[in-house]
């Protein structure tokens, strides 16, 4: 062999090096589902504690533009709760608000690969991941309150309720858009099936989640335009406090809206295959 055949060579031989993620690079779409807990944050959890996680999981679908960056969107249900008389604040603890939902998410995010990642492949089989974008939420706190005729403990909506003066017509919206932001990581079981675990956290457009936000309304205002629940006044459940707090007073925090974040394990199946490019691609690097 001459050194004009050689050279040759050796400059395929650098090319297919430089190019061997492309060669191996794949598009293709994932299913599956996901089974894990949710963790509400907000004007009734303020040390960010994570005492009281619910039930949480839904369906994702996932494409894969290549090795590094795909698209995933999921259909998510979870419980959130938080009760101030668990809180060592002793605002919070003195305000004895509860409350409890159940949230329905649909998420749309883009997820960054750190390594490449490809299904089948000896090597690039795992990965870390970033993960940003957007949903919607649909969510109606309700609160465990005693009743007083029987004793026993009822469940009690307090969308409708008006609980810090809204009119009828002028409640909160209990359907919110928001902000996903999280991680996980990624691993191959064989080439068509993978395992995902993700903390990802939703910042939404509300301070409702937990029907609590702004200030003490006036309870006659409140009772005035709000049936009894139970034989118990409307204002009796929005300040179900012990002594009482008095109109205008702070009930929560206006500047500082509402999360929660899901953290689940999933299962996904690959439906796809390895993408070659065509030599021309790789001659022209």
């Amino acid at each position: 062999m001459d050194n004009t055949g050689f050279t040759r060579i050796l400059i395929v031989v650098v090319m297919l090096s430089g190019t061997t993620l492309e060669v191996y690079s794949q598009k293709g779409y994932e299913i599956g589902g996901w089974l894990g807990t949710s963790q509400y944050f907000g004007d009734l959890n303020t040390n960010v504690s994570l005492a009281n996680p619910g039930l949480a999981g839904g369906l994702i679908g996932r494409y894969n533009f290549d090795e590094r960056i795909s698209l995933k969107g999921s259909l998510n249900y979870g419980r959130i709760s938080a009760d101030d008389a668990n809180s060592s604040n002793s605002f919070e603890f003195e305000r004895n608000i509860n409350f409890f939902s159940q949230i329905f998410d649909a998420t749309a995010h883009v997820e960054f690969n750190f390594f490449p990642y490809i299904h089948g492949h000896s090597q690039y089989f795992y990965t870390p991941y970033l993960a940003a974008g957007v949903s919607v939420t649909r969510f109606n706190p309700k609160t465990n309150f005693v009743d007083p005729n029987t004793g026993e403990n009822v469940k009690i909506g307090l969308h409708s309720l008006g609980t810090e003066g809204q009119l009828p017509g002028d409640e909160y919206a209990r359907v919110t858009p928001g902000f996903t932001i999280g991680g996980g990581f990624k691993y191959d079981i064989n080439r068509l099936w993978s395992i995902n675990i993700e903390v990802a956290t939703r910042r939404v457009v509300s301070d409702y989640l937990d029907d609590v936000s702004g200030v003490y309304a006036d309870p006659d205002l409140i009772d005035g335009i709000r049936p009894l629940v139970f034989g118990v006044s409307a204002s009796a459940i929005a300040d179900p406090s012990i002594q009482g707090f008095e109109e205008g007073k702070q009930r929560g925090n206006t500047k500082d809206n509402d999360s929660y974040t899901f953290i689940g394990i999933s299962v996904m199946r690959y439906f796809g295959q390895l993408q070659c490019p065509k030599p021309a691609t790789i001659f022209r690097k």
